[in-house]
């Protein structure tokens, strides 16, 4: 079978591999669409995970049933599929308290194992989730927005809190953009996308949010007016200025991945003054079956946040040049026909 292979840090390309013998409680997935993400450049570079060279990346995919164990009785060949990726070890301190995604020794699909950048791809079926008729390049977006819900979900959204009225999502990526849809999803009546990228800005308007320039006096004039305020940059500066947005009693979710060693200058006076809820989020905590429910409901707007649809060898440049092209949203590979 054909796949993107990382043979060792920085070194990525196509390969023909064998096709994976199904070990028990596993199934066969024919990959149908897989979403590139910035982790997987992390991944590709030593930077992200144990370096678990040589691997097939990609842990944003869906796909038909292949083949199925033996000893498989809950899905079957033809079943139309999403994968959660993270694979936790189930006993450590952060498993039992139900915070799976910060598991002690976390694998992933695409991380640590074996992904989804291939025609084919083994899953533990404890991981497949059913997608109904939902389109594969839709249902790809799944882990992705789990990534969001965990977000929100860290955030208080959702868990018996008053839903804001107003939100403010720093940054016009597709990560942010999806962040900034799930808030509207989630019933925020104004949601605003700050960004740098005229390009981009144009986009999330189209998209029916509020577009906002980073830095610019019409974003300064709404300092203290968002109740909800995430940022979805990664970039430390960002980060700090997220308290002057946020309204008294709101909250701010540093939700981009910023660099480890990058540090924020925050007067503690102010969140204790102002009642300022400050919250961070890692990955997904098995949330692909709320994410799919939302997908479901959508009307195609998500959906459009998918720009480019490719096969395998022509996705390959997009690790070099990822984020290159403010154009550029979700890059997928796609054998859908």
């Amino acid at each position: 079978m054909k796949a993107i292979r990382f043979t060792a840090a920085g070194v990525a390309g196509m390969a023909e591999l064998e096709m994976p013998a199904i070990k028990p409680g596993h199934a066969l997935v024919r990959v149908r669409a897989a979403g590139l993400c910035h982790t997987d450049i992390e991944v590709l570079h030593g930077r992200y995970g144990e370096g678990a060279f040589p691997l097939v990346p990609g842990h944003e995919y869906a796909g038909t049933v292949e083949a199925v164990a033996s000893d498989v009785t809950t899905v079957k060949p033809g079943d139309r599929v999403a994968v959660d990726p993270n694979i936790p070890c189930g006993h450590c301190p952060a498993c039992r308290k139900g915070l799976t995604n910060l598991c002690a020794s976390l694998k992933a699909y695409g991380v640590t194992e074996n992904g989804g950048f291939a025609e084919f791809s083994m899953v533990a079926i404890d991981h497949l989730h059913g997608i109904g008729d939902l389109g594969f390049a839709t249902a790809a977006l799944a882990e992705p927005l789990a990534c969001v819900l965990n977000g929100l979900g860290a955030a208080g959204l959702g868990t018996g809190t008053s839903t804001p009225g107003t939100a403010l999502v720093f940054g016009a990526g597709p990560i942010g953009l999806l962040l900034a849809l799930s808030l509207r999803a989630k019933g925020v009546s104004s949601v605003a996308v700050a960004d740098i990228s005229e390009q981009r800005l144009a986009f999330a308007e189209a998209l029916g949010l509020e577009p906002l320039v980073s830095g610019s006096q019409a974003l300064s004039a709404r300092a203290r007016g968002f109740d909800f305020v995430a940022d979805a940059t990664g970039v430390a500066k960002v980060v700090e200025g997220m308290i002057g947005f946020t309204a008294d009693g709101g909250t701010a979710l540093i939700f981009g991945v910023c660099a480890p060693d990058a540090r924020i200058s925050v007067a503690p006076f102010e969140i204790f003054r102002r009642q300022i809820r400050l919250a961070g989020s890692h990955s997904l905590n098995r949330n692909i079956p709320q994410a799919l429910d939302i997908l479901s409901q959508d009307d195609g707007t998500m959906a459009r946040l998918v720009s480019h649809r490719l096969p395998l060898s022509e996705l390959l440049p997009f690790f070099a040049k990822a984020g290159g092209d403010p154009t550029t949203m979700k890059v997928q590979f796609s054998s859908d026909p």
